[in-house]
């Protein structure tokens, strides 16, 4: 019988196989957090380009819009009055996409009468909410990468004291979602500076899996060396990475290295297993922080400051307002100390890393991005250009904002 794994053109073989390189050689990397593969195509990024260079973009929005429905002192769609606020505003959403009624649990239904099992294929249940708008600033023209780290630091506290309030207001909900959808490429309908949160009663898919996988991480794994663990001394997963990446920085390696920024408490890197070309992750580097309710006044200026460092380096990238979309990964809801968790409840506290990941589609210039089609969408996520590559990008780019440059004030 003949062995399959010495067989030329077997799997198995390695029998005329060139040493692998990664920037060159098209492999799958692991996403530990969604337990999910991609499929990295570097050599794709050897095709000749022959799509135009863009200008620069100008900004030309006011200050102040009378007919935005988020500058201070409008009025919304729907009839409701924007406070005149100078610095953040938090309302709730006028066209949530949940709603906060209490209502019976659904009735299942079948498309077979036979029944025995068929209604586990239609399946439903409630879902309530509460839905909010977090405007950023009362200047319509800015965006967060033009805005200074004392404005990003009060977008930093609007989003804590929402996480906070909400979660106590409501003791069912279950999840809060902060995110930002920048730029009409991300199907932002107003470009005022803002974000919304989503507030449910259960968790979500994506951050249920990234929760568990942590949870796993920590039960199954031994504390590495050198690397901060969480409040139960167990080890934490996106420490250990973060570690990781430093320690890879701090060798040495160049044009191999995936940090993009580093702060005093936190780092930006293109994560190993990123999806998106230029997908950048912030994480704390130094001790375990569930969420934005346990930031210290240290930790929270220096998130802001990295986030906008993060967003300027986007939009120097190719000299343009760089769209994403970008969300906060946390414990699911803030429970005060000693209050006790409702039956069935877990402590994700005990397991949970926050971080905040930015999801941008751009890929070649300012007008070409990457579309989730074909075997995307059937297979599974494909990138073209390295994180190592997308790395190196960002990190060469200025701090400066590009805009500071053309008109001069830089």
């Amino acid at each position: 019988m003949t062995d399959s794994s010495t067989v030329e053109g077997r799997p198995g073989s390695d029998e005329g196989a060139v040493p692998f390189d990664p920037s060159s050689h098209s492999h799958r990397r692991f996403n530990p957090l969604t337990q999910t593969w991609v499929l990295c195509s570097p050599h794709r990024t050897k095709r000749p380009w022959q799509g135009a260079v863009e200008a620069p973009q100008v900004s030309n929005r006011p200050q102040y819009d009378p007919k935005c429905y988020l500058c201070p002192g409008n009025t919304r769609a729907g009839g409701a009055h924007t406070d005149k606020y100078e610095e953040t505003f938090v309302f709730e959403n006028d066209f949530a996409a949940l709603v906060e009624d209490k209502v019976l649990p659904p009735i299942t239904s079948s498309s077979s009468s036979t029944g025995s099992g068929s209604s586990s294929l239609f399946r439903t249940e409630n879902a309530r909410g509460k839905c909010y708008v977090i405007c950023f600033s009362p200047r319509h023209d800015l965006t967060v990468a033009e805005m200074a780290d004392e404005e990003i630091a009060r977008v930093v506290a609007a989003w804590t004291k929402l996480y906070k309030q909400a979660s106590t207001d409501h003791p069912w909900l279950r999840y809060i979602q902060i995110f930002e959808n920048k730029g009409s490429m991300m199907g932002c309908s107003n470009p005022h500076p803002h974000g919304q949160a989503w507030s449910l009663s259960y968790i979500p898919t994506i951050p249920a899996t990234i929760l568990e996988s942590e949870r796993k991480y920590a039960e199954d794994n031994q504390p590495k060396g050198g690397a901060p663990a969480l409040s139960s001394g167990k080890p934490c997963l996106l420490l250990d990475y973060a570690l990781s990446e430093l320690e890879n920085d701090a060798a040495g390696a160049g044009s191999e290295s995936r940090v993009v920024y580093k702060g005093g408490e936190f780092v930006a890197v293109v994560p190993y297993w990123a999806s998106w070309p230029f997908e950048t992750m912030i994480l704390p580097f130094k001790r375990h922080i569930s969420s934005l309710a346990e930031l210290t006044e240290v930790e929270a200026k220096d998130l802001a400051h990295v986030i906008g460092a993060v967003s300027r380096r986007m939009d120097n990238l190719f000299d343009c307002s760089f769209g994403y979309s970008m969300g906060v990964y946390q414990t699911p809801v803030y429970r005060p100390p000693g209050v006790v968790l409702a039956e069935g409840e877990v402590d994700w506290s005990q397991y949970s890393q926050f971080h905040i990941g930015f999801y941008p589609p751009l890929l070649r210039s300012s007008t070409v991005k990457k579309f989730l089609v074909g075997f995307e969408l059937f297979a599974e996520t494909q990138r073209d250009i390295t994180p190592e590559q997308a790395a190196k990008r960002l990190r060469e780019c200025s701090d400066t904002h590009y805009l500071k440059r053309l008109d001069g004030s830089a």
